[in-house]
């Protein structure tokens, strides 16, 4: 069964991770860039704006959809992506 397959250590689950892992970098720059051209953004329409109260306000945002994403991993909703 494929399930088997896919527990935590698993051969499968190995080289995910390993895959993952080789683009983490790559990832968590797109994160940073997303990041830094919305506070971009805000600043040109916001000129006045507070940078570090746009810059939390921008976290959190982003929080509630990695959180959103996490609630849906769990619900399995991409169990079969």
């Amino acid at each position: 069964m494929m399930y088997n397959k896919l527990k935590r250590g698993g051969k499968i689950m190995q080289a995910i991770k390993k895959e993952l892992l080789s683009r983490k970098d790559e990832i968590q720059k797109e994160i940073e860039l997303l990041f830094k051209a919305n506070m971009k953004i805000t600043d040109w329409d916001v000129p006045e704006a507070d940078d570090k109260e746009a810059a939390e306000i921008l976290l959190g945002i982003m929080q509630e959809k990695i959180d959103s994403l996490k609630a849906a991993v769990e619900a399995g909703e991409f169990n079969n992506y």
